[in-house]
């Protein structure tokens, strides 16, 4: 099985610890993308998975790449060039004080690609499955067009596409969003979204249900993904399900939407180390589920455990494995020490 996946790789700069942006004199660096994160939850898994980017030539631009490599992450499909990485700074929340992210990343080389920069024959021989997410096709019209591109060459190939919405306010309208996103996802077969994605992009909510205050109802978000199917013809959606307690402290759980029925995990109660890429390693555990044919109730108990386990880990990238994954499904939750 081989996965293609598709979008923006950036540097990531941080305080240490939970010092606010205003207290720092240092950054620490790390590198992460939603679509570049999922790649390596995928090698991690052991499957065959390349990342496919424009990333430009440069040290930063190299040790970018070398990020991914280091996990086993196909890198030989990257463009390199234009003038500049991507940058995201990132202040860690605590308690009820929220985490705040700042973005840099105007021209940045994958936001100024163009349709000559990838060759979807050889991008996508011997594929079998293409996933990216709503943040891509938001960094500009130039980008939205090579994702409808991909998506149509993919189609072509009967490759099977996930998409991730992703909405992100800072990046485009919710008008813009719902445009854009309504071309691309007739194409795709695997919807993943949270509890506020449907909304803010096709205007679809879940009754009772209120984020802020952690408010959430499973009859909505059945009613949320009907709706989703029956407007778009997805064959599964899937729906984080995020309990915010703190920004420490969350309730965290999914559901996955398959021919007509939904299927609930666990929920589990999650202390945070860092929650960035939470979202990303929940698609990484789902795609691996569903191209190895576990059926719906494992599959979204393990792309609900692998998301729980990424929960707990600094940085971008979910680095647990199989095996981590399964003994926590399967009941090992207390975090005792193995030995």
């Amino acid at each position: 099985m081989k996965v293609i996946t598709f979008g923006e790789l950036m540097l990531r700069l941080a305080p240490e610890g939970y010092y606010r942006f205003v207290q720092a004199d240092k950054f620490g660096a790390t590198y992460g993308g939603g679509e570049a994160n999922v790649a390596v939850s995928l090698a991690n898994y052991g499957l065959d998975v390349a990342f496919v980017s424009k990333i430009v030539k440069n040290p930063i631009g190299d040790a970018a790449v070398n990020s991914l490599r280091r996990f086993g992450v196909d890198t030989s499909l990257i463009t390199r060039g234009g003038d500049r990485m991507g940058i995201y700074f990132l202040e860690k929340g605590a308690s009820q004080r929220p985490s705040k992210v700042v973005y840099d990343r105007a021209h940045s080389s994958i936001s100024e690609a163009t349709q000559e920069d990838f060759d979807w024959d050889k991008i996508f021989s011997g594929v079998d499955w293409f996933h990216f997410t709503g943040i891509t096709p938001a960094l500009g019209k130039n980008v939205a067009d090579i994702c409808l591109t991909a998506v149509s060459e993919a189609k072509k190939r009967n490759i099977t596409i996930s998409c991730d919405l992703n909405y992100r306010k800072k990046l485009w309208t919710k008008q813009e969003a719902n445009e854009t996103m309504s071309k691309l996802a007739k194409y795709v077969d695997v919807v993943i979204a949270n509890e506020e994605d449907a909304a803010d992009v096709f205007d679809i909510h879940a009754s009772s249900s209120d984020v802020t205050k952690g408010e959430l109802n499973r009859d909505g978000y059945i009613e949320v993904a009907k709706k989703l199917t029956d407007k778009f013809g997805f064959k599964k959606v899937a729906i984080t399900l995020r309990e915010s307690i703190s920004a420490n402290d969350n309730k965290w759980s999914g559901m996955l939407y398959v021919n007509g029925e939904a299927y609930f995990s666990k929920k589990y109660d999650v202390h945070i180390v860092d929650r960035v890429g939470g979202g990303d390693s929940f698609g990484g555990g789902l795609i691996y589920s569903l191209l190895n044919n576990f059926e719906p109730q494992k599959a979204i108990e393990f792309a609900v455990g692998a998301s729980c386990l990424k929960h707990t880990i600094e940085g971008d990238y979910n680095l647990v494995s199989v095996e981590e994954v399964l003994s926590l499904i399967g009941g090992n939750a207390s975090g005792r020490v193995q030995r």
